[in-house]
């Protein structure tokens, strides 16, 4: 069995200062809300599963308090990298009290599938980047509709815009939003699932995931 990379002092130290600057830099900025009313009924029916980029991981903790509203006890499990920048997200998300998931389709694919499903049967909300952890850039794989389809959940697009941003020079172009910026938050028609989805259909969905995310996504 593959042992996902662990961070050293170091990097549980870096995601301390992640996770604080986060809370400060989301207190700093003036959300708005654009949402498709079928996503705002799913989420308030049960659990669901978060699609969102991976450049726009950066507000994924904010944008989910805000999906779900007020709602106590409800919590989020995350799918991220086994690698070892995986383990100071992972840090950062246990941080935020998010049960993090580590495994890719390159790494621990499988098992990190099983602790998705395990994790929906535990009410918990899943979060994915369809995109990630190496792209292409919104280019989505189907990880997302392989979870939903094993555990009947379904999955909301979600996606951000600033007014004011820089990018990182990584392969998704990562968006750091700047403080006191406007920031739209917007989530997408559901996408269900059926449990006998065939090959072929996941393909369409697939598809259509990126198409629903492409339609709320703005750089």
């Amino acid at each position: 069995m593959i042992v996902p990379s662990q961070p050293p002092w170091h990097g549980r130290l870096a995601a301390h200062a992640i996770h604080l600057a986060v809370r400060c830099l989301s207190a700093s900025l003036r959300w708005e809300h654009q949402h498709h009313p079928d996503a705002t009924t799913a989420i308030r029916s049960g659990r669901v599963i978060f699609a969102i980029w991976h450049n726009r991981l950066a507000l994924c903790l904010p944008a989910y308090s805000r999906a779900i509203g007020h709602a106590p006890g409800r919590r989020m499990a995350a799918l991220v990298s086994a690698s070892r920048d995986g383990g100071i997200l992972a840090h950062v998300l246990h941080l935020s009290d998010v049960l993090p998931i580590r495994g890719s389709t390159s790494r621990r694919g499988p098992q990190a599938l099983r602790e998705l499903v395990t994790a929906a049967r535990s009410q918990h909300d899943l979060a994915l980047t369809p995109d990630g952890p190496r792209g292409p850039r919104y280019q989505a794989q189907e990880g997302a509709i392989l979870a939903a389809q094993f555990t009947g959940l379904p999955i909301i697009p979600a996606s951000w815009a600033p007014a004011w941003k820089f990018n990182l020079r990584s392969w998704d172009a990562f968006q750091v939003p700047l403080p006191f910026s406007t920031c739209l938050f917007r989530m997408g028609e559901p996408i269900h699932v059926p449990r006998g989805t065939t090959p072929e259909q996941r393909e369409q969905l697939r598809l259509l995931l990126a198409e629903r995310l492409a339609a709320i996504t703005h750089d």
